[in-house]
Order: structure tokens, then C-alpha cells, then sequence
């Protein structure tokens, strides 16, 4: 007789943490800062990840709830399409002195959900998460680093550049659509950040970041990556680091933050898909 297979564990729910917008900042023509604040900065744990991220909750504009939201009970009140809905968002800084937490987003004029939702963020708009995550932070004790990806990343390449040590070596690569979307980030002397420009191409069309990333000098020494950004790109440039480079999988952080063509709920189910797996 075949044994029954073990029960899946599910993953714990992560707690709403329900704050509101404090401030607005246009950082680039596609980058977007929401500053917010509240009771609930109290209730995040200090970052250890340089990528931090969270489950962000929005409710639709046809409703006006009140967070924090009890979902099982709007299943049962409100149709599908009304129910708050789940985008995953970079955490770009969390300070608990000035009690602040910076979420950075993309915005394309109406395109998506989360990103017209920024680009209209008004003082007092509730802010949902779902709890913060990550996985990567520099270690100081790499030769060098390799930092790449494309508007998606910013935040985490940002965070990550900050959190080096002075003395640290390497390269970032860094995408965006022209020189308007340059940010000037804060990052150690040695680290040599260059700036990509698609000139026009719709994000994730181009191989503008896997040519670059292909292209940059392998430095001696034990390397340290982080590579996040649109899925086909990721899936291109993983045997890159494994097989020619040979790079240890401990050392390699790299995975899609998004995929061309894809809202992020069906992006997040193609995930646990053979299409989605890197």
C-alpha cells in the first residue's frame, strides 16, 4: 500500500500592520517614494535584509474599508473583484526613530494597481502590510560584490550599496529607461555603478541587463550576487553564475521580481508553476 502523503504546512498568516501616508516623494519620472508613518512602525521588527519586502494590501477604490481588514468576513460581504487586493512591494528604509517606513514604487502613468495608487497617495491614505520578509544582505567579508537589476530593484540595490563597508569592491548595474531616471545613489568608492538606458523599450523587452551582467569584469576573489528583476532576464542569467561562473548558490541571490505581460497575481501562481520556476 502506497503511504499517504504528509500533510502540507501552510504558511503562517503575517499580521496586517495598518499605518497611513505621511508624505509623497517624486524620486524619478517612474519611481515613486510613499513616506508612512503611524502606531504600527512600532510593531516592525528592526531590518536585518537589505531586501526587505511586504505583502501590501489595497482596497478597491469602489469601497472605503476601514484596515485593519477582515478578509474571511469580506469574502462572504463583498464579490471577488471588490476584495482587497495583494501586491508585493519593496521596503526601501525603516526608521523607527523618526518613525518612518519608505516604500519606493514604479509607476507607468494608469498602468496596474498599486503604481496609480502612488502616483495619487494623499496624506492619511491607510497603508496595509502583510508582515516583512527578505533573504539578502552584503556580507562584508566578500572580495567583491555584483549588484544588477532593473527599476524593480532599486530599492534593495540602494539599501544594499548603503549597508557596505567603505572598503567594499565591485559592480553594479543598474536599468531604467534614460538618464531622467538616474537616481544618485549613496555607494562605497569601489563599487562601480553603471546606469542602462533601454531608450524607449518597454521594460523587459530588451537584453540590455543580461548583455551588461555577461559583459562585466569577473573580478578575483570570492563574490557575493544579487540579481533581481524581470523573470526572463532572471532565467537567462542564472546558468550564467552557476554553470560558466560557477558561483556557490549560497553566494547567489536571484530571482524574478515581476514577469513582462503578467499581473502580479497571475505572476505569483506561475511561480509554483513548471513556466515559473527558475
Amino acid at each position: 500500500m502506497t503511504p499517504a502523503a504528509p500533510a502540507q504546512s501552510q504558511r503562517p498568516v503575517r499580521p496586517q500592520i495598518v499605518l497611513e501616508v505621511l508624505q509623497r516623494v517624486q524620486l524619478s519620472r517612474h519611481l515613486v517614494r510613499i513616506v508612512a508613518g503611524g502606531a504600527g512602525v512600532a510593531e516592525i521588527e528592526p531590518l536585518t535584509h537589505t531586501d526587505a519586502y511586504s505583502k501590501m494590501l489595497f482596497q478597491h477604490p469602489e469601497t472605503s474599508l476601514t484596515p485593519p481588514y477582515d478578509l474571511d468576513a469580506l469574502r462572504e460581504a463583498l464579490p471577488a473583484e471588490q476584495l482587497p487586493t495583494t501586491r508585493t512591494y519593496s521596503v526601501r528604509r525603516v526608521d523607527h526613530r523618526a518613525g518612518e517606513v519608505w516604500i519606493d514604487f514604479v509607476v507607468h502613468g494608469d498602468e496596474g494597481l498599486a503604481g496609480p495608487w502612488a502616483n495619487g497617495a494623499k496624506p492619511g491614505d491607510p497603508v496595509v502590510l502583510r508582515g516583512i520578509g527578505g533573504g539578502y544582505a552584503p556580507d562584508p567579508e566578500a572580495d567583491w560584490h555584483l549588484l544588477a537589476g532593473d527599476e524593480s530593484a532599486i530599492p534593495a540595490i540602494a539599501s544594499a550599496l548603503e549597508a557596505m563597508p567603505a572598503d567594499a569592491q565591485g559592480v553594479a548595474l543598474i536599468e531604467v529607461d534614460a538618464e531622467a531616471d538616474v537616481l544618485d545613489l549613496v555607494h562605497p568608492a569601489g563599487i562601480e555603478l553603471t546606469w542602462l538606458f533601454r531608450r524607449g523599450a518597454a521594460a523587459g523587452t530588451t537584453d540590455i541587463l543580461v548583455n551588461a551582467v555577461r559583459g562585466a569584469e569577473w573580478l578575483p576573489g570570492r563574490v557575493q550576487v544579487f540579481v533581481h528583476g524581470e523573470r526572463g532576464a532572471m532565467k537567462a542569467l542564472r546558468p550564467y553564475f552557476t554553470d560558466e561562473r560557477g558561483v556557490d548558490r549560497a553566494e547567489l541571490s536571484l530571482s524574478p521580481y515581476w514577469a513582462y505581460g503578467r499581473r502580479e497575481d497571475r505572476f505569483q501562481a506561475e511561480k509554483r508553476e513548471p513556466i515559473g520556476q527558475i
